[in-house]
């Protein structure tokens, strides 16, 4: 019998249904993105209108992102996440009734002597809305029972195998959605992609509960998640050991750890954010490319990244057994991570040969852009206790939602204009160059904050709630 079978594998059981919650997730976030360009054609939306519903979903998001990492906290993983993806199932469902929603805003609007919007912008705005809410409480729930049913050197692999789950509803979005759509209507698409997340909630219901009360989990298995729990980092006399407690908001603004984390995520989450909202309305835009025949380009695409998702959760692994601390060894991999994205700068001038040249290019970018994501996120649990995780990834992901608002609104306004000039394709130069430099510059600000043999000490009642 192997180590591992002698430990347990429960675990792995808890990363596949994070795994599949996070694909879920991605599923009904890409509906609309590849839906855009029969919508912009049906409503008359230009690249802003599109552009302000998206900045929408992204600034409820991060906003949302801030609480809900508290509520992850306080509530506990389980209820939590069942309390997430309800909220955000509906969310998505509710895009069918956009225009409903639409008229009643705009007659709310009326009322208060407020100029209305567009009845389509306006109901899709509300929609959105109602599924950044749910659907921000997925990470910062993933990473918790991330950091609850993993030892350290194991959480960076179970981050990068749930966290291939985006890439997977992505590539399952384009196969499934725009045949829902055309046989069946485009209102068909959201109830049924956005049913999806009530059959996982009774699997979460039957198979999650803290390590410590699962029933299904070995005491061997339970000890091993549990060796590496860190003694404490203060010199506290025997028996004299620092109360426990969670630090609040203010505190954990204070401290380098925050900011470095935070600042990882507001300089690369756009990027992923922007080839999410951008990349059909890119391939339509630039190769007339019908939404039936995208299928087989973002298939590929999406199924490089989730390849990059993985194979950067375990690279850290390998410097780890080579002696490394684990936030050094996390450091060392997302450095050469930081530099595959560069290879994005060729998709504008090599998109002439065939339109495959952007999509293997930008495959590669967001490749890497989910290997960086699945070690910047355990940064979190890294750096902090497991009580405190869930808020600064809330905080993190303030961030990461704020600049990914900048790089849509910013994209939007860039199309616009350089369409109007019929150079469009200047524009998508720009914000290529942008996703292709942002993770070396995020990996040296972070690297100025956090020089990795020198992480800053927390409070001793802080290290001590691990």
């Amino acid at each position: 019998m192997t180590r591992n079978n002698a430990i347990g594998k429960y675990r792995w059981t808890i990363c596949g249904l994070l795994f599949f919650a996070t694909t879920i997730n991605y599923l009904d976030r890409q509906v609309l993105s590849l839906l855009a360009p029969a919508l912009s054609k049906e409503f008359g939306w230009s690249n802003s209108d599109y552009a302000n519903i998206a900045a929408a979903f992204q600034f409820i998001y991060a906003i949302a992102l801030l609480f809900v990492g508290r509520v992850v906290d306080r509530l506990g993983t389980k209820l939590s996440y069942h309390l997430a993806i309800a909220v955000w199932s509906l969310g998505a469902i509710a895009h069918a009734y956009s225009i409903w929603v639409g008229e009643a805003v705009n007659t709310v609007f009326a009322a208060l002597g407020l100029a209305a919007v567009p009845v389509s912008v306006a109901g899709f705005i509300v929609a959105r809305a109602i599924l950044a809410i749910g659907e921000a409480g997925n990470f910062p729930a993933a990473i918790k029972a991330t950091a609850e049913y993993f030892p350290r050197a194991e959480r960076s692999f179970a981050t990068g195998i749930f966290n291939s789950g985006a890439n997977i509803g992505a590539i399952l979005a384009p196969l499934t959605v725009p045949i829902i759509a055309a046989l069946w209507g485009w209102q068909t698409a959201f109830i049924w992609i956005g049913a999806i997340g009530f059959l996982w909630m009774i699997f979460w219901a039957i198979f999650f509960d803290e390590p410590a009360q699962q029933r299904r989990l070995g005491k061997a298995e339970l000890a091993y998640i549990q060796a590496d729990v860190e003694a404490p980092r203060s010199h506290v006399p025997a028996g004299a050991e620092a109360p426990l407690r969670k630090a609040g908001w203010m505190e954990l603004l204070s401290m380098r750890q925050t900011w470095a984390f935070a600042l990882g995520k507001f300089l690369t989450d756009g990027v992923w954010w922007f080839f999410l909202f951008w990349l059909p309305k890119y391939l339509s835009a630039t190769y007339d490319i019908a939404p039936t025949a995208m299928a087989l380009p973002l298939t590929v695409l999406y199924s490089m990244t989730m390849v990059g998702s993985i194979a950067g959760g375990w690279l850290p692994t390998m410097f780890i057994r080579r002696g490394d601390s684990v936030f050094e060894a996390r450091m060392k991999a997302m450095l050469r991570i930081a530099f595959f994205p560069l290879v994005v700068l060729l998709a504008q001038p090599l998109g002439g040969i065939s339109y495959w040249m952007p999509v293997i290019l930008i495959g590669i970018g967001a490749s890497a852009h989910q290997a960086w994501s699945a070690n910047l996120l355990t940064t979190a649990s890294d750096l902090f206790p497991k009580h405190n995780v869930g808020s600064v990834v809330g905080i993190g992901g303030l961030l990461g939602g704020i600049g990914g608002v900048l790089v849509t609104k910013v994209g939007g306004r860039l199309f616009d204009y350089y369409g109007a000039l019929g150079q469009i394709q200047t524009g998508y130069m720009i914000m290529f160059s942008f996703c292709a430099l942002a993770y070396l510059v995020a990996w040296g600000i972070m690297k100025l904050l956090i020089p990795a043999a020198k992480v800053p000490p927390l409070p001793a009642e802080l290290a001590n709630a691990t």
